[in-house]
């Protein structure tokens, strides 16, 4: 793992707190292999280009954060790349293109690991009574592998385990510990087959997202009621649940009543996982907003410990998981028909939408080596 991670990238200023759950002893130091594929650069510049705002870090001190609140300024993402800031990532970045972590097989070199399953973006290992999670940097969307984007894989795990850390009191997760950057050692759990899927407002590109299911006409949509007249991007009246199943290919909206009809949860087990999810959206909304940012929809994924507990699994309000937009600017291009400032993976979704149809080619074109460093930027 060392070799693979070379470099810390924005390390986080609020540390985290460690489990005090035991973790099993394991050794990471060489087990990895990394990916040198590099991504086809050819066009490069035929991406679409994003034009991105940032709000400057609030004063940690409280106190002085109220007597100097008239001092905080909107910084423009000029502002941000004439700094050395942007500069010295994308050297770092541009440096890791052929150190990315798009692959691992821990089973075969970490004793005690029994078998590894592959998802999208993680790599999991049967650890006997724990899991051993890592999150590399394959990047998906449309439920493909689209590209591996350097350090994305460390910025989604601390990230989570952040969150993890911080929604206690809203829930308990199924975090054991965190030896390494992209690893994370869970509680092994029993995963409800549904991904909670909360929005707050009606917008995105993919064939399930509010937007599209909305513009075609839609106004009933897994169980919620919407109202004529909405214009995309616009903030719903309440946030609304839509659930999909977790499907081998792609997830597939589901009603509440269809998720107790097909099996896969009890109607006790969804109204938690749901009031979970719900309060969990709305915590998450308000820490966006106090740093300047909008958390317009999320996922959330649930599992069962071995005592019939429903856990948070998975990832936590991660630019993967979760469409952010920038607070200041919203009103304002929402009123001239433009899209939000964004600092999620949309504008990946876009630009494959434009040069193929990543639903159904079999084979799909590389990301162009500029729009990779551009999305482990943001």
């Amino acid at each position: 793992m060392a070799e693979c991670m070379r470099t810390t990238l924005n390390p986080p200023k609020t540390p985290l707190h460690s489990n005090k759950i035991s973790a099993p002893k394991l050794s990471f130091s060489s087990s990895f292999s990394s990916f040198g594929t590099k991504p086809n650069s050819s066009n490069s510049n035929n991406y679409p280009r994003i034009s991105l705002s940032v709000m400057s870090n609030k004063n940690q001190n409280q106190n002085q954060n109220q007597n100097h609140h008239h001092h905080q300024q909107h910084l423009s993402l000029d502002a941000v790349i004439s700094s050395n800031r942007k500069a010295e990532l994308l050297g770092d970045i541009k440096g890791s293109l052929s150190n990315r972590l798009s692959e691992t097989n821990l089973h075969l070199t970490v004793p005690g690991l029994k078998s590894k399953t592959r998802g999208k973006v993680r790599d999991i290992y049967d650890g006997g009574d724990y899991l051993v999670l890592v999150t590399t940097d394959r990047q998906s969307a449309f439920d493909r592998i689209l590209a591996s984007i350097p350090f994305k894989g460390q910025v989604l795990n601390e990230t989570s385990l952040w969150w993890f850390d911080q929604t206690r009191h809203i829930t308990p997760n199924a975090v054991i510990s965190s030896p390494d950057k992209n690893v994370t050692i869970a509680k092994k759990c029993s995963v409800i087959p549904v991904e909670f899927v909360v929005r707050g407002f009606v917008t995105g590109s993919t064939d399930t997202s509010l937007w599209t299911v909305y513009n075609k006409g839609i106004r009933n949509y897994c169980g919620n009621a919407l109202p004529d007249g909405l214009v995309k991007n616009q903030k719903l009246p309440a946030n609304i649940l839509t659930p999909t199943t977790k499907a081998e290919d792609h997830d597939v909206p589901v009603t509440p009543d269809e998720i107790v009809k097909l099996g896969l949860m009890t109607e006790a087990e969804f109204d938690e996982a749901s009031r979970k999810a719900l309060r969990l959206f709305e915590y998450g909304q308000r820490v966006a907003s106090e740093h300047g940012l909008i958390l317009v929809d999320t996922k959330y994924e649930f599992g069962k410990s071995s005592d019939d507990s429903i856990l948070l699994i998975d990832e936590v309000h991660t630019p993967d998981s979760s469409r952010y937009w920038i607070a200041h600017s919203y009103e304002e291009r929402f009123q001239s028909g433009l899209e939000p400032e964004n600092v999620d993976k949309e504008f990946l979704r876009l630009w494959f939408k434009d040069h193929c149809n990543p639903y159904e080619d079999e084979v799909l074109p590389d990301a162009p080596e500029e729009l990779i460093c551009e999305l482990a930027w943001r």
